[in-house]
């Protein structure tokens, strides 16, 4: 059975200011995990001891999420930048494994909103091979797994269809490097949703279930039978969160351009969404 996640961004930018009242309200509306956003501005200062007690007694999973910055790239071709990126993504690992997570998913292979005016080049592609095969071989001792996601050409240049996913972590080959797929970035790179789900295979090891507006889920164009046949065919049976912004948190609304309410509340968006999407479990995953 699928375990439900909401996306810590949806109410606040650190969650571990004040995790308690974010968790118990992601409880509350039924999820049975929160995913819990990170920047490598933020690790050193991020209170994991209360975000870990707070969810202890909720009785509530965490899934980590994170991206890469212009000083974290590992495709860069500088090695300092490239080695502060693996260092970034080995902490970050740690971490969330002190927390109880074993999932560090996102843009972990380049840097996010970096847009060079050009496809990735051979040389990129192999500095982020090799650095992502180094951050696997460290973190091995942690039991996390990292989660690829490719995001919509408007936010990388890198990686943005599941085939790409794919590719890069087979040519990672690395037992704790999965793919990582998000309903609205297919929205706008993909032919469908059912072929990629089903080519990722047993490499799918999280989905973010988003509107293609990044409203409540169900009230817009995503094929939402074509994603769910797709999970039922390869019997996936791991997390699907709910990813969404509003416009109250001003540094990520600039940075996944949200600067319109897309439902009356954070918690509508949530708990209309989960209920739609458990529909659609019901029907094509509970059979």
């Amino acid at each position: 059975m699928v375990k439900y996640g909401v996306h810590s961004l949806l109410w606040t930018e650190r969650l571990d200011i004040e995790p308690e009242p974010v968790i118990k309200k992601a409880k509350a509306l039924g999820f049975d995990g929160i995913e819990i956003y990170v920047s490598p501005q933020q690790l050193e200062t991020f209170d994991k001891e209360r975000v870990k007690r707070a969810l202890e007694n909720a009785k509530m999973k965490c899934i980590g999420s994170t991206s890469l910055t212009l000083e974290t790239d590992i495709t860069s071709p500088d090695e300092r930048t490239r080695r502060r990126g693996i260092d970034y993504l080995k902490n970050c690992a740690k971490m969330f494994s002190e927390m109880g997570g074993k999932l560090v998913a996102g843009v972990l292979y380049a840097a996010w909103g970096k847009i060079v005016g050009r496809g990735r080049t051979e040389e990129e592609w192999t500095h982020s091979v090799e650095s992502l095969k180094e951050v696997s071989r460290l973190i091995r001792g942690y039991d996390v797994v990292l989660g690829l996601e490719p995001v919509n050409r408007f936010e990388t240049y890198f990686l943005n269809t599941a085939a790409d996913a794919v590719k890069l972590a087979e040519a990672i080959d690395e037992p704790n490097v999965k793919v990582h797929l998000d309903t609205f970035h297919m929205n706008i790179e993909e032919k469908n949703y059912y072929d990629p789900i089903v080519k990722t295979g047993e490499l799918l090891w999280h989905m973010h279930c988003c509107e293609n507006d990044r409203g409540v889920a169900g009230t817009g164009s995503v094929n939402w039978d074509e994603v769910f046949r797709g999970l039922a065919e390869i019997g996936y049976n791991r997390w699907i969160t709910l990813e969404s912004f509003t416009p109250e948190i001003k540094s990520i609304a600039a940075s996944t351009a949200i600067w319109r309410q897309l439902a009356p509340s954070p918690e509508a968006l949530a708990s209309e969404g989960l209920k739609f999407l458990k529909s659609l479990e019901k029907k094509h995953l509970r059979r």
